[in-house]
């Protein structure tokens, strides 16, 4: 099933990593070096120009995509707990 980030954008669910809310997860000196490495290598997409909320890591085929979304971890999890397909734009 497919998860809805924001914008136009969203993921297979059993590609995600994690859902991480990006104030609680930027404090840490480990999460700012892992989000400015993959910066560097590209591999973040800003899903909105909203103000984020969350980051998730989604990994397809050996290659690392980190979403940086508006929408709230509480909210991407409700969403996942769905019946299929209500949460799809």
């Amino acid at each position: 099933m497919y998860l809805y980030l924001g914008g136009e954008t969203s993921v297979w669910e059993d590609s995600l990593v994690g859902v991480f809310d990006l104030d609680n997860t930027t404090v840490s000196k480990s999460t700012r070096g892992f989000l400015a490495r993959a910066q560097k290598e590209g591999t973040v997409t800003n899903v909105t120009l909203d103000l984020p909320k969350s980051f998730c890591v989604a990994e397809s085929g050996g290659r690392e995509t980190v979403y940086i979304s508006p929408v709230s971890p509480a909210t991407l999890k409700k969403r996942a707990e769905e019946p299929l397909g209500t949460h799809i734009k």
